[in-house]
């Protein structure tokens, strides 16, 4: 079972460039690309919010050409850059946007995985948060999946990364309490998987491991120093692969966008190693 998982990619108007300088969308036809040439094929690809830059329905439409090129199934999931409603409207023929009522989160099997998808946003705010209601939903997929390997998936990372203008809009630290909790009671959690930043970050919480992505455009810099500046660097475009089998559970891969040289081989062809 393989599960692609790519976000952030704050897809703007056709020719709009985002920050004056980033083609989100060009970037994402590449990964588009990219996920459709991999051997073996993700069976899945999970989209972690900020899919839209402004929560535009131009933008969405946008997204939906820029995605009818990709040969897998895909899930979207909402980030602080993204209206609910304008979502919904572009992407009518996906019920499961709507099965969460108010809030854009549902459940969905993936092969032997079960995806749990959380609503993070809070509407005018770049930080996020789990009210009850959501929380409540998150305990009842939980406790009916008992036993079945889950993946928890939002947007807003339920902890402090060190990039301390990130950290400032992360998950609200007693929201993000409280799900650690919850999901400490059920080992069968496999990854609490988020976006948010634009870089890779694998940390324990809640018995499991939570884990983020880098972005398949701009990366947020990685400047750990407490006043940091908001600032974006042009590193290489990536997105993880996880790897899932029984006896293991699941393995995370970073794979970038854009090939690079090789594969070169380690040995000759009669079997000595290259010197």
């Amino acid at each position: 079972m393989l599960l692609a998982q790519i976000s952030d990619l704050h897809i703007k108007r056709p020719g709009a460039l985002a920050y004056r300088r980033v083609d989100t969308g060009a970037a994402l036809a590449r990964c588009v690309a990219a996920l459709n040439a991999l051997e073996p094929r993700p069976d899945v690809v999970v989209m972690t919010g900020d899919l839209v830059d402004q929560g535009d329905p131009e933008q969405y439409e946008h997204l939906k050409k820029l995605l009818a090129p990709l040969e897998i199934p895909y899930y979207l999931l909402v980030g602080n850059h993204d209206d609910r409603a304008a979502l919904r409207d572009a992407f009518s023929d996906r019920p499961e946007l709507s099965a969460g009522g108010d809030f854009v989160q549902y459940a969905v099997d993936i092969g032997p995985l079960r995806l749990l998808a959380l609503d993070s946003i809070v509407p005018g705010e770049s930080g996020g948060d789990l009210c009850e209601a959501r929380l409540e939903w998150l305990a009842g997929q939980l406790e009916a999946a008992q036993g079945k390997p889950l993946i928890v998936a939002l947007h807003h990372p339920p902890f402090d990364c060190g990039i301390g203008h990130m950290d400032e809009i992360r998950l609200e630290p007693q929201a993000a309490q409280k799900l650690a909790t919850l999901i400490a009671r059920y080992p069968n959690v496999e990854r609490v998987i988020c976006g948010h930043v634009h870089r890779p970050m694998f940390v324990r919480f809640g018995g499991t491991i939570a884990s983020a992505v880098p972005a398949p455009a701009h990366q947020v810099a990685l400047d750990l120093r407490e006043d940091a500046p908001s600032a974006f660097m042009l590193e290489p475009a990536a997105f993880a692969l996880h790897h899932y089998d029984a006896a293991t559970g699941l393995v995370t891969h970073h794979a970038y966008v854009d090939r690079s040289e090789g594969p070169y081989p380690f040995y000759e062809p009669e079997g000595a190693l290259i010197d």
